[in-house]
């Protein structure tokens, strides 16, 4: 009987794993093979202030988790030491940590992925993770949003300043 008891335990693990994976924005599975213990730390610590979890399980497991949601495309890539990285609510921050260390470590890679309830290729994950974050984005509008208004105001003031006879202040 206690075969059956870690099988249960194994069904429900697995069927947690799939309602995140439902759940999430967007996610990224790697081989995480080759990385260090201070770099998978560093790593782990980037994904979780990024509001991303990341998950090593079985590949049988994972598969399974994916079958269950509609992602079993994705089975093929879980070959080797893999993981998978879930995110909630950024759907680009697991794709740029992850190919961060991608890019530092040779044998830590990127497998695929999936965005908005789509499987993506390798391709399409390292493209998503060349965007730049939300805050930086925001921070560009504004900034092109900013400097044609800060030029109209300082012309006008340059026009009231010289119908009333004063000198306009060099431009900065």
């Amino acid at each position: 009987m206690p075969s059956n008891s870690i099988l249960v335990q194994k069904q429900q693990i697995v069927a947690d794993l799939a309602e995140q994976i439902k759940n999430s924005t967007a996610g990224v599975i790697v081989n995480y093979q080759g990385i260090t213990v201070d770099s998978d730390t560093a790593m782990r610590k980037e994904l979780r202030e990024a509001g991303v979890k990341y998950v090593v399980m079985k590949n049988t497991m994972t598969g399974r988790a994916c079958d269950m949601v509609g992602y079993g495309e994705l089975k093929q890539h879980l070959n080797g030491m893999t993981a998978i990285a879930i995110s909630n609510e950024d759907p680009i921050a697991a794709a740029r940590i992850l190919k961060k260390y991608a890019e530092k470590i040779e044998s830590f890679n990127i497998l695929a992925g999936y965005v908005d309830g789509a499987p993506i290729d390798v391709a399409t994950v390292t493209e998503l993770a060349e965007i730049p974050s939300k805050e930086i984005l925001i921070a560009k509008l504004l900034g092109s949003i900013q400097s044609p208004l800060y030029k109209f105001a300082y012309a006008i003031k340059a026009i009231c300043d010289k119908e009333n006879g004063e000198e306009a202040p060099a431009e900065a």
